[in-house]
């Protein structure tokens, strides 16, 4: 599996601009969303070259940020735009970075476990976020109507679920989740935490 995520930096941006028509107005969403609570901490799962990080950063100019991607070189890239940020190799399916985070965000990463895999990453996400803490996963999905597929995938590497799934896995998780934006077959959702979570 891992070969698939060995992306080269270079043209990483033209390749999604290409492939993922919606991506721009994906991050949009996602830097959107993150506002509103207080952001002392942000986990970003799979970080690529840090287009989001950075833009969850601009929202939250002062916050502590640690990143985290499986894949070296576009680490580096990221370090070249996060140089304050704590990046770390390591894949979705590891332990995750010590919490507690105010902020998880994670965009394009998580459509590559199966199912189970989500279900086990919501569960340990939801362990890292503080009390009232907010979980923004950006992400392809398997839309209602086949019509929306405008992403190509390969079925193996690329295994997106369905948002009724992946709002069933969150709440098992203890987190109250949202749909907060949908344009075909990309979304947005929203997950906090509730004071009295596990």
């Amino acid at each position: 599996m891992a070969e698939q995520y060995r992306f080269d930096p270079n043209g990483y941006r033209e390749m999604l601009l290409d492939e993922v028509p919606g991506y721009d107005r994906l991050q949009a969403a996602v830097a959107r969303v993150s506002r509103g609570p207080a952001v002392e901490r942000i986990l970003d799962l799979g970080v690529g070259t840090g287009e989001t990080s950075v833009r969850v950063r601009d929202v939250h100019p002062g916050a502590e940020l640690v990143g985290v991607d499986v894949n070296d070189a576009m680490l580096a890239a990221a370090r070249s735009r996060l140089p304050d940020a704590d990046l770390r190799v390591g894949r979705l399916e590891d332990p995750l970075p010590e919490g507690p985070f105010d902020l998880v965000v994670t965009a394009l990463a998580v459509h590559h476990l199966d199912a189970a895999g989500k279900a086990d990453l919501f569960a340990r996400v939801a362990a890292r976020l503080r009390p009232g803490g907010r979980f923004v996963i950006a992400d392809l999905i398997v839309p209602v109507d086949p019509a929306d597929v405008v992403t190509e995938i390969d079925g193996v590497y690329d295994q997106p679920s369905s948002l009724a799934d992946q709002l069933a896995w969150l709440e098992r998780a203890g987190l109250d989740a949202a749909v907060v934006w949908v344009e075909r077959d990309l979304a947005v959702v929203v997950a906090e935490r509730t004071a009295g979570a596990r």
